[in-house]
C-alpha cells in the first residue's frame, strides 16, 4: 500500500471515531438536561413546582419565585416577627451591600496618582433583599 493511501483511511477511521463519540456526548447532554434527581436543590426554583394548589400563598410563592421560608432566612427573621424588625433587617443589608460613597477628592498635598478602589456592591443581593421584603409584604396582605 502506498503512503497515500494509509494516511487517508487513517483519517476517515478517526474521522469516523471522532463523529461517534461526539454524537454519543450529545445524547448523554440531552439526556442529563431531561433528568431531575429527585428532592435536589437546584432543579425547582424555590418551591414554585410544589406550589401547585389554589391557595393565596402558593400563588404568592409561584407569583414572587421564593417560599415565605426563604424570605425569612434571606432577612435573617424568626417566623412571626414584627413588621418593623423586617424593615430594619432589610434597610440594613441593603446598606451594607450597597456602593460606598465616594471618597473626598484631596486637596492639596496629597498624592495624585493612583487612588484606592472603593470596594464593589453586589446588585444581586439588594434584588435579593428587595424581593424578600416584598414576598413577606405581600403576605402579610393577604393575613390582613
Amino acid at each position: 500500500m502506498s503512503a497515500p493511501k494509509i494516511a487517508v483511511q487513517i483519517l476517515a477511521t478517526g474521522a469516523q471515531i471522532f463523529a461517534k463519540a461526539l454524537f454519543e456526548a450529545g445524547k448523554q447532554a440531552a439526556k442529563n438536561a431531561k433528568h431531575t434527581p429527585q428532592g435536589a436543590i437546584g432543579s425547582d426554583i424555590a418551591g414554585v413546582r410544589n406550589a401547585t394548589s389554589g391557595s393565596l400563598t402558593d400563588k404568592l410563592t409561584r407569583e414572587h419565585r421564593m417560599t415565605l421560608d426563604e424570605a425569612h432566612l434571606i432577612l435573617n427573621l424568626k417566623q412571626g416577627g414584627s413588621l418593623e424588625n423586617m424593615l430594619k433587617n432589610c434597610d440594613h443589608l441593603f446598606k451594607a451591600n450597597g456602593p460606598r460613597p465616594a471618597p473626598d477628592p484631596p486637596t492639596t498635598g496629597a498624592r495624585l496618582g493612583k487612588q484606592p478602589t472603593p470596594p464593589t456592591h453586589s446588585h444581586y443581593l439588594q434584588a435579593k433583599f428587595v424581593r424578600a421584603r416584598e414576598r413577606i409584604e405581600a403576605e402579610m396582605h393577604v393575613v390582613k
